[in-house]
């Protein structure tokens, strides 16, 4: 085969053995509500597979830790006269030995073992819960993310409509005679700005339509999809948004899955800590079995106990005493954390909330209100060009605003959620 043919083949084929290789890379619906975004992500995404692999590794490992040791059989021979020039019958001139051993493990060692790996699973299994929240508050903050980039698309989309229209109504007065060159000059340079606007919020909606895709492994992140609802839309995250910060502290200290995972670890390294001292003590084998030797049959009994006067697993010890206190402090910075997070998503909820309310009451309906006023009173010839120019640029501003306001404000809904351990979506 010509290598042209060979390198065409190549690259026809690499798809095809990605998509064998990611056989759970499936197109995701057309249409997505918040709730089924987050259970795709947890169910898809990459990140949350290989923590739940952690877990499952874990288990393999508690498995392992409770089984006891193999017994061994031993078969050996000695002393057969093989250069000898005439050595006898095979069974009858050496000594055969067939022993059974087996290794007694002693200070509770089994149980103290299958106690460090089942806590090392609990903690996994909280580790692969803290991803799961974290990998929610992703997709929540993409999701919005996109209703967000809808939202300033459909309001530039809507103002260079109204700039056409009063370009085309500028025309005719123009010819008309009722403007100079200069003011159907002017509106039609404002165009750009207005336009330039709507290219702006089409990338800014392709490229959070992609994040939101990646989140949920889907094969394109270039689909066209629809995401349901709105910023305005208030999601239902939990009954604890309206407790103090106290209060939300002790509800963090309970739900948060990455402080129960500091807490496994602090037990883990405390059993750990228990095995390795018990390792100093040495094991037990014992065995027995049958020897002949030539005519003769016996019974083998034995019994080896190892001197511990160098190994006493001193260094074991040492490291399980380090691991429990490195487990301790970082169990006090994990705790030092969330109140962080916590204090910082309880700021950001109140004062979006504010923001939120101040642009609304304040500054919103006065901006929708000029704007249509001085549209109206331009088109009636009322209202100088720039005058009309300076209102819309300050209503295209103030919704903008606004609709960046409404995000962070779910954004910080959303975080403060996150932060104590809450997991609601709907």
């Amino acid at each position: 085969m010509p290598r042209r043919n060979i390198v065409l083949f190549t690259i026809l084929c690499c798809p095809l053995i990605g998509a064998q290789q990611s056989p759970t890379r499936t197109p995701v619906p057309k249409t997505l509500t918040l709730s089924t975004a987050v259970e795709l992500a947890v169910e898809r995404n990459p990140q949350i597979s290989a923590s739940r692999n952690n877990v499952e590794m874990a288990q393999g490992d508690a498995v392992g830790a409770g089984l006891r040791p193999n017994p061994a059989i031993t078969l050996q021979t000695e002393d057969y006269p093989y250069f000898r020039s005439n050595p006898g019958p095979f069974f009858q001139g050496q000594e055969i030995t067939a022993r059974f051993d087996y290794e007694i493990q002693t200070k509770n060692r089994i149980k103290l073992r299958t106690s460090a790996a089942q806590l090392a699973v609990d903690r996994n299994e909280a580790a692969y819960q803290n991803d799961i929240r974290l990998i929610r508050l992703e997709v929540q903050s993409a999701f919005y993310r996109v209703l967000l980039a809808k939202s300033n698309l459909e309001l530039a989309l809507s103002i260079l409509k109204q700039t056409d229209e009063v370009i085309a109504l500028n025309r005719i007065r123009f010819e008309q005679g009722e403007i100079s060159d200069l003011d159907l000059t002017r509106i039609q340079v404002e165009r750009l700005r207005f336009a330039d606007d709507v290219f702006t919020s089409r990338l800014e909606l392709r490229n959070s339509r992609a994040t939101l895709l990646a989140l949920l492994f889907a094969p394109d992140l270039g689909a066209e999809i629809e995401v349901a609802g709105d910023l305005a839309q208030t999601p239902k995250i939990g009954p604890y948004l309206g407790a103090s910060i106290s209060e939300l502290y002790v509800v963090a200290s309970h739900q948060r899955p990455d402080f129960r995972a500091a807490r496994s670890e602090i037990e883990r390294t405390t059993a750990q800590n228990r095995l390795q001292r018990a390792i100093a003590s040495p094991n037990i084998t014992v065995g027995g079995g049958y020897k002949r030797n030539g005519p003769d049959n016996s019974l083998v009994f034995g019994i080896t106990v190892p001197i511990p006067i160098f190994n006493r697993n001193q260094g074991g010890v040492i490291r399980a005493e380090a691991e429990a206190r490195q487990a301790e402090n970082l169990a006090a910075a994990t705790q030092n954390r969330i109140e962080l997070e916590i204090r910082q998503a309880y700021n950001a909820f109140e004062i979006n909330r504010e923001r939120v309310e101040y642009i609304r009451s304040q500054q919103l309906h006065r901006a929708e209100s000029a704007s249509a006023m001085t549209l109206a009173a331009y088109r009636l010839g009322g209202m100088p060009l720039m005058d009309y120019l300076d209102a819309q640029r300050s209503y295209r501003d103030t919704v903008r605003v606004f609709n960046q306001a409404l995000y962070d404000q779910r954004r910080s809904e959303f975080a403060l959620a996150a932060a104590i351990g809450e997991g609601e979506t709907e």
